[in-house]
């Protein structure tokens, strides 16, 4: 499946207040569902030793499924695809390498 198709996909499934004008209830569902994704990964370093059994593996992929949702809601709100944002943050990558400046901090680099 290609990004875009899922984000037409995922917006037949939106059901949220003032659907189309709204990006402030995707901003908000992504960050509580990034949250899930870390408290999961937490949970397998204090309760597996930092092993990932393959049902929790499973588990943070389902997280990780609903984080995409909110992405791609988010983006569509925004008036963005998903393979535009996909690209951007390719290009953005390819740039700081290309100028040694992969790792470090901030946006502008």
């Amino acid at each position: 499946m290609d990004l875009n198709n899922y984000q037409r996909q995922a917006r037949n499934t939106a059901l949220y207040p003032d659907l189309g004008s709204n990006p402030i209830y995707p901003a908000l569902g992504l960050c509580g569902e990034a949250g899930e994704v870390a408290d999961k990964v937490k949970k397998v370093l204090r309760d597996e030793a930092g092993v990932f059994s393959d049902e929790r593996r499973q588990a943070i992929a389902l997280e990780l499924g609903d984080v995409l949702w909110y992405v791609s809601q988010l983006a569509d709100e925004l008036g963005f695809s998903l393979e535009t944002v996909a690209q951007a943050n390719l290009d953005k990558l390819a740039s700081r390498a290309q100028r040694q400046v992969i790792g470090g901090s901030g946006d502008q680099r």
